[in-house]
């Protein structure tokens, strides 16, 4: 079992930054990571996901060149550089980790609960 915890939400001005990180335990070794995010009234979507020694990492078309995943396996983090937010990154965003690479077309088995970001304009 991999137990995930999102933290560094707030609200910021568009055009601002945060960097969300995502602790992890358990069992981490191995796992790729990711960020999701959910919107109020809108689907779960995919933001972006790196692989377990960090050479390869996907984004959402709708926030590459904004937006950095990274890790430090050492710390067992994850984190979601996020810049030039606009107010429709508004969501709640979620970690989730498992055993295979993630992509869109995955669904991670473990998640976290989350952790609000809110973008004014």
């Amino acid at each position: 079992q991999v137990q995930l915890e999102e933290s560094g939400g707030g609200l910021v001005q568009a055009g601002g930054s945060l960097r969300l990180s995502c602790a992890a335990s358990g069992r981490t070794f191995g796992n790729a990571a990711s960020w999701f995010r959910q919107a109020l009234g809108k689907e779960r979507e995919f933001v972006a996901a790196i692989s377990w020694r960090g050479a390869t990492t996907y984004y959402a078309d709708s926030v590459k060149g904004r937006f950095t995943i990274s890790r430090d396996n050492a710390k067992n983090t994850v984190y979601l550089q996020m810049n030039s937010l606009r107010p429709d990154d508004t969501a709640v965003y979620y970690c989730a980790a498992d055993g295979r690479m993630i992509t869109q077309a995955t669904t991670p088995n473990y998640w976290g609960q989350g952790t609000q970001v809110t973008v004014s304009s």
